[in-house]
């Protein structure tokens, strides 16, 4: 029985990993997939941290507060930017390589909503990438123990605490009981229940519809953040194209070549994400279009290049070169402010579970996260989270318990094409633009399907959370009787009248079904 089991090998689960085994607990992490598959190595833009000698706390935590339309936990969003300096200084520390300027000092730009140039990039548009590589390196560097392939199905609650995790070993085809002291849940977001989306595949709420299920309230599901610039061109994937682009000098511009952002906010195309999706929806729909365009060709073509090398070449794949054309593109679902409720030190109701990352929701975000605070986020209260299992650990008595593996003699019934569906269906109803009545609908359709599924123990544990997570984001979003940052419906366009958050727990699913 381990002191500790982080799930989830992105930014959050490898900081928290790392604070743990320095702290000296019997700890390893459990992934999904191989262990640098995450939203973490996916990210272009950067880190936004304050270091530059132009920006400052106040700074930082303003636009931060902007960002989140009056939905922030102020004293997370203290904790973040006055912590974020030292977490990305031991990154650099430990071999992170951030691009730097003619003289040599790290090189901040801007994006969007951001009022000063704080964010930090690696390899011009591999930011993710190179965060994820320095992490990894330094993780087994300390030899620190990584499980691939670990698919999450529950959490082991006992006498309302936690006591480990079952998994399904994708590689063995065994059930696994892995049992510890303490859980960090780290198992990222849910934007991938969307068609379309930036994220990778798995990022499907695993980790927030297990904790849901054993008890744990989650918070602020109806904020999803839709990145309004992914590319949209024949039968390639939804790629991000980078707010940076934005930040450097890119414009968006319509099917008629006209520019339309100052028709819709005086920040033009540097607006927050929330608006400038819902622009170029707004510009979509009154063209009759499925996207518009974002145009960078003006800018010198070495330059482009260098700054973002990944997006010019994964755009080259496809025959379109950003150096000499506009580019197709269309908001997609990136990021989601909503999860796991958790307080400052990252604990949530249930003792001993700890989570962190984009799984949590502490109020950091708000209503709509700032651009590239995400990383920053992983960076802090992963290492938060860590010193909650520590002390955790510490101060408790448990009875050991030994691992068990079973082999699995039947396979979950395939429901990919239910799975599609859904999907399909989820970015209609729950997407940019909200309505009440498809809302509705989508509810009662989804708590339908649970009561079918919910025993049956042939049901892909990946249908079970798509609906579980469906069900909590459309119901949390009818709750919310107005539109603020993400959420916005056109049957309650009117701004909220106080600061009150929508939170959901097991018993309230039980309730409605």
């Amino acid at each position: 029985m381990r002191d500790c089991i982080v799930i989830g090998s992105g930014v959050a689960g490898l900081r928290a990993a790392i604070k743990l085994n320095t702290l000296g607990l019997d700890i390893a992490i459990y992934t999904k997939d191989s262990a640098k598959e995450s939203n973490t190595n996916y990210a272009q833009g950067g880190i936004a941290v304050c270091l530059s000698k132009d920006d400052n706390f106040d700074l930082h935590i303003k636009d931060t507060l902007i960002a989140g339309a009056g939905l922030c936990n102020k004293k997370s969003v203290e904790i973040l930017v006055k912590e974020g300096p030292d977490r990305v200084k031991e990154l650099i520390n430990w071999g992170c390589k951030f691009d730097k300027n003619e003289n040599g000092e790290l090189n901040f730009t801007r994006e969007a909503a951001h009022s000063v140039n704080r964010i930090l990039h690696a390899h011009g548009d591999a930011t993710g990438a190179e965060i994820e590589r320095a992490l990894l390196s330094k993780a087994y560097t300390e030899n620190i123990e990584i499980n691939e392939h670990y698919r999450l199905l529950d959490l082991i609650v006992e006498n309302k605490k936690i006591v480990g995790a079952k998994f399904h070993n994708l590689q063995n085809n065994t059930l696994e009981y892995i049992y510890a002291k303490s859980v960090i849940l780290a198992t990222g977001g849910y934007a991938a229940i969307y068609n379309h989306t930036t994220n990778p595949l798995i990022a499907t709420g695993d980790g927030i519809a297990s904790a849901f299920l054993v008890g744990c309230t989650v918070e602020d599901m109806e904020f999803v953040q839709f990145h309004p610039t992914a590319l949209n061109y024949k039968k390639a994937p939804s790629f991000l194209l980078s707010e940076s682009m934005r930040g450097e000098g890119a414009i968006l511009i319509n099917d008629k070549g006209e520019r339309f952002m100052e028709k819709y906010s005086k920040h033009l195309e540097l607006a927050p994400r929330d608006i400038v999706a819902r622009s170029i929806f707004s510009e979509m729909q009154n063209n009759l279009k499925d996207h518009v365009y974002l145009d960078i060709s003006h800018l010198d073509s070495d330059f482009v290049r260098k700054r973002f090398p990944t997006i010019y070449n994964e755009c080259l794949k496809y025959g379109l070169d950003i150096t000499k054309e506009p580019i197709p593109v269309s908001p997609a679902a990136h990021y989601t402010m909503g999860g796991i409720k958790t307080d400052v030190n990252c604990k949530t109701n249930i003792n001993g579970l700890f989570a962190c990352g984009e799984c949590a929701c502490n109020g950091v975000h708000g209503a709509n996260r700032l651009a590239s605070n995400s990383m920053l986020e992983g960076l802090v209260f992963g290492t938060r989270a860590a010193q909650s299992a520590f002390d955790y650990a510490q101060d408790k008595n448990f009875t050991h318990k030994a691992n068990e593996t079973f082999k699995l003699e039947e396979t979950a019934k395939n429901y990919r094409i239910k799975i599609k569906n859904l999907k399909d269906r989820i970015f209609k109803d729950l997407g940019i633009v909200r309505k009440l009545s498809l809302m509705e609908d989508l509810l009662e359709c989804d708590l339908s399907s649970f009561q079918v599924i919910k025993n049956n123990n042939s049901t892909d544990v990946d249908y079970r959370n798509l609906l579980i997570i469906s069900i909590l984001v459309s119901h949390s979003a009818l709750e919310r009787k107005n539109s603020v940052g993400a959420h916005y419906c056109i049957d309650t366009p009117w701004p909220p009248t106080d600061k009150s958050h929508i939170s959901l727990n097991i018993k309230d699913l039980e309730k409605w079904a």
